[in-house]
């Protein structure tokens, strides 16, 4: 049965990798899928034109 305690390089490890997902790849990942959803509403109102009532 693992110890309930973890050894120490563990710990610093999974606090560096906590640190990393929090500070930089959910902050990096939530610009691209706005970006990205801003985007494909570029991308449609160029082929489709504006939304609204037609003139």
């Amino acid at each position: 049965m693992p110890s309930a305690e973890e050894p120490k390089p563990v710990r610093r490890k999974e606090a560096l990798l906590f640190i990393f997902l929090v500070a930089c790849l959910f902050p990096l990942l939530s610009v691209a899928i706005v970006g990205g959803y801003g985007f494909i509403i570029w991308f449609l109102q160029m082929l489709y034109g504006p939304p609204g009532p037609p003139n």
